[in-house]
């Protein structure tokens, strides 16, 4: 069922589907809800799944915020009152696991399990920081459509880009019209974001680590330096993915989600 929300007076849409223990799939940069497509059509018949299109994205709207990773927690939480729901997993795909670690530092208590799904919860390094400005004033000058052909094609790993160039050209093209203030706004934000591996270090609950190995976005060793910190981690890898790996290897991402959200809830 499509929902939506009201937040700082902006329409933000989300999914309702399913039944059962809730589970938050957070999208990543440049994307939408649809990324998880493959993913919920199978845990939604074990789950209620709450899944965003997140301020900017999709078809929700930006509105006249600035949507820091801090303040998209705050929309998290204040869709999750809007349902009545405490206590679910919160998995984020890249940027989503950015406003996911935002979330559990603010409010560690009220979930039951978290995972990072090809993302980090190091800051960006000077390099990388560097990286994203250029970023910003290419989408300023040229839009998001000439971004998005050379940025997303580099979020896949070797085999599927060789092997799906088509699929990779319509991925693309679906987000053609992708709004470049928002897009310019989630870099500056994921730029500005703090270095959060004590939220690691100090939640209580289990964490789900899936890496793809041939990640260009969040290098594999830089995530497996990262899955010793908290007390109970579920670590997978996608051999063959890149960063993209709900999509590179759908089957295996459902596999593991399915697994850990089993666990988590027992």
């Amino acid at each position: 069922m499509q929902k939506e929300i009201i937040y700082k007076e902006t329409r933000v849409v989300y999914d309702d589907i399913g039944t059962g223990n809730p589970v938050v799939l957070l999208h990543g940069f440049g994307e939408d809800s649809k990324v998880w497509d493959k993913q919920a059509e199978i845990l939604k018949t074990e789950c209620r799944l709450l899944i965003p299109d997140l301020p900017g994205s999709g078809r929700s709207l930006k509105g006249n915020n600035s949507w820091s990773m801090e303040e998209m927690a705050e929309l998290i939480k204040a869709l999750l009152q809007k349902e009545d729901i405490d206590k679910p997993i919160i998995i984020g795909h890249s940027m989503g696991g950015y406003i996911t670690l935002a979330f559990i530092e603010k409010y560690p208590d009220f979930t039951t399990a978290f995972g990072l799904f090809h993302s980090s919860a190091f800051a960006d390094s000077e390099e990388k920081k560097t990286a994203r400005q250029k970023n910003i004033d290419f989408i300023g000058k040229n839009g998001s459509l000439e971004f998005l052909k050379q940025a997303i094609p580099n979020l896949f790993g070797e085999v599927f880009k060789q092997k799906q160039p088509d699929f990779i050209n319509n991925f693309i093209n679906t987000y053609k019209d992708f709004d470049p203030e928002a897009l310019m706004d989630y870099t500056k934000s994921m730029m500005n974001r703090p270095d959060r591996t004590d939220v690691l270090k100090t939640y209580k609950n289990p964490v789900l680590f899936i890496a793809g190995k041939h990640d260009n976005a969040v290098p594999f060793e830089q995530t497996m330096q990262q899955v010793h910190l908290p007390q109970l981690s579920y670590i997978h890898i996608l051999e063959n993915a890149g960063h993209m790996g709900m999509i590179e290897e759908p089957q295996k991402s459902i596999d593991y989600l399915q697994e850990f959200i089993t666990a988590a809830f027992k």
